[in-house]
């Protein structure tokens, strides 16, 4: 039997790919997204296949409904994937307030009301896969993104936490952690605080960082999530884009060792421990 997918920004970037991926070897795919117009063609190709529905993930009331409507539609969710997101690149001083609430109203919040919404159709039918978009800045932070990690290393321990706690209902969790695509990203879809002229010096070390920097593609993506989907045991984390695991060997060996650099100075933290 084909499969039900639930995705969320599904009109571009990733979302859309998958989508399509999913509706090209047969499943069946709600797709959402806050203009439900940039939807239509993918109805027009695939028909009662598709489900177009326009979702603002950040208003819950509406995230509950949809979600009882798709599977009022489709009698069943099987693969739920939290997309909605977007960048926000600011240093740490210059990111306003209304923009890092926002930032976290959706790649936080939005995730979670969509995962509480499904779970309960989940876990009466025994089965289905999460799977939690989150980033290689969920596992490392970089200059400029502060706020931007900070959303996504959230989203990781949430869905961390979540893997324990519905393991025992026949549900699967994958947190996917793309590296650089050539998506809207951080194009159109982004936002940009105002500039601190004294952090200019910052902003060029990240630019020179970043020049010459290889995006891949996101139609290459595809192969490696219906993998993930179709495997009996899905990884709990799951890196898109090469080079990855080699980079971050490299972080957290930098990570163990200045843990044990300091290691005298956390054990004796605790104190003196009563005598047996």
């Amino acid at each position: 039997m084909s499969r039900v997918w639930f995705i969320t920004g599904s009109s571009r970037g990733f979302g859309r790919v998958w989508a399509e991926a999913a509706l090209g070897r047969g499943d069946r795919v709600v797709a959402t997204a806050r203009d439900v117009a940039a939807l239509d063609d993918l109805a027009l190709r695939y028909g009662d296949a598709v489900l177009p529905l326009r979702l603002d993930v950040t208003d819950r009331s509406q995230v509950e409904q949809v979600v009882k409507t798709a599977h009022a539609h489709f009698g069943s969710l099987d693969v739920v994937v939290n997309n909605a997101g977007y960048g926000l690149f600011g240093m740490t001083e210059e990111v306003t307030e209304d923009q890092a609430r926002a930032q976290f109203e959706v790649n936080v919040f939005g995730a979670l009301w969509v995962t509480q919404a499904v779970l309960p159709y989940l876990r009466e039918q025994g089965s289905g896969h999460l799977v939690q978009v989150s980033s290689i800045g969920g596992l490392r932070a970089f200059p400029l993104l502060g706020i931007y990690n900070a959303s996504k290393w959230a989203l990781e321990a949430m869905s961390e936490a979540l893997a324990a706690e519905v393991a025992g209902f026949g549900i699967k969790v994958t947190i996917l952690e793309p590296a650089g695509y050539a998506t809207d990203w951080g194009g159109s879809s982004a936002v940009q605080s105002d500039a601190l002229p004294v952090y200019q010096g910052v902003r060029d070390f990240v630019a020179g960082l970043w020049s010459g920097s290889v995006y891949g593609d996101p139609k290459a993506t595809a192969a490696a999530v219906l993998a993930v989907v179709d495997a009996e045991e899905p990884p709990l984390r799951l890196f898109l884009g090469a080079g990855q695991v080699e980079q971050m060997r490299e972080e957290y060996a930098r990570r163990v060792e200045l843990w044990e650099q300091w290691s005298e100075v956390s054990e004796a933290a605790t104190g003196t421990r009563p005598s047996a």
